[in-house]
């Protein structure tokens, strides 16, 4: 960096998620001054900041109450801003659809209007999701498919993505919604499929476990890597103008596939060792939720850099590497 020129700086909401992390390596490795929020208390364990612990800030901050983020957002008046925090597992939200409305649409629009406020030249990145989609009638599925999204998640999603929209268009406002598709990684939490399938492999190899349970081994997902996933989110608040972006991998592969990917990692033979229950079978989907990354590959000149095979690979080593640690 020139000698003089201050570094940008950068606040992340979800710093200590899986995506969140990513980012703020990323960020950092550029040369940004990075603050994010996190929930109270600031100083416990976040593992997935490891790297960059010491050259992050932290603030305390809850979707729930925005006046907390607005204060955050204050305090460190950030040229790029990237809202990654929500509720992240969409089965949960049936329990509480009033809740993940305010903590998704609501936590959006109070941001984006403090962001305007605070500085209406500042650029912000929201974490939309494929789930807007939801029985869009056509796959796969790009910024302009219909929205027609099936799960309270969802449907809050694709209100912050039409607040997003309705600012840039209203205001001129640099906000850019990114419409993110299933991206894993070691960081994902162990409740999340991908995760399961991968600890359950390297359990299976050392003799830990002897099968995984699972649903319906033929639906299907579009399945990136979080670090890419995050390097998009970057790279839209780089262009010239501010736009919507589908960031997938643009290849729908079954849970199938994820199995065989992961025991292959793993050195086992799946065979025998997987049960379907038939309690977990979820209807079939009408519309396959895969990606076309088109507009984010030609106009950001954004690619996937690690595929399939070795991000499920790197996840097996993770987790036999954490159980062998623990022996169990």
């Amino acid at each position: 960096m020139a000698h003089g020129v201050s570094p940008r700086r950068a606040l992340i909401t979800g710093i200590s998620g899986q995506d969140g992390s990513y980012l703020a390596e990323l960020l950092v490795a550029q040369g940004y001054d990075v603050a994010g929020v996190v929930r109270d208390p600031v100083d416990r364990p976040l593992p997935n900041l490891a790297a960059v612990r010491e050259r992050v800030s932290l603030l305390s901050g809850d979707l729930r109450e925005p006046a907390t983020l607005a204060d955050a957002l204050s305090a460190i008046r950030p040229h790029e801003l990237y809202h990654l925090a929500a509720p992240t597992f969409v089965p949960t939200s049936w329990d509480d659809p009033r809740g993940v409305l305010d903590q998704i649409a609501g936590a959006t629009a109070d941001l984006l209007g403090a962001a305007r406020r605070i500085d209406p030249q500042m650029r912000v990145f929201v974490a939309s999701s494929s789930e807007i989609f939801g029985d869009a009638g056509v796959a796969p599925q790009d910024e302009e498919s219909p929205m027609r999204p099936r799960s309270p998640y969802g449907v809050a999603k694709l209100a912050a993505h039409g607040m997003v929209g309705a600012l840039r268009d209203r205001f001129g406002t640099f906000a850019v919604s990114g419409i993110t598709y299933n991206h894993e990684s070691p960081r994902r939490p162990e409740h999340f499929l991908p995760r399961k399938v991968t600890r359950a492999a390297a359990a299976i190899a050392l003799g830990l476990e002897e099968e995984l349970v699972l649903g319906d081994l033929g639906a299907v997902r579009d399945w990136s890597h979080a670090a890419d996933v995050v390097r998009g989110a970057w790279l839209s608040l780089q262009a010239d103008a501010p736009g919507d972006y589908v960031l997938a991998s643009g290849v729908g592969r079954t849970v199938g596939d994820l199995v065989a990917a992961a025991f292959t990692a793993a050195g086992v033979d799946p065979e025998g060792r997987v049960r379907v229950d038939p309690e977990l079978v979820r209807p079939p989907e009408s519309t396959p939720p895969v990606g076309d990354p088109s507009r984010a590959q030609h106009v950001l000149g954004w690619r996937a850099q690690i595929g399939f095979a070795a991000m499920i690979a790197e996840m097996v080593a993770a987790d036999m590497a954490a159980l062998r640690a623990t022996g169990s």
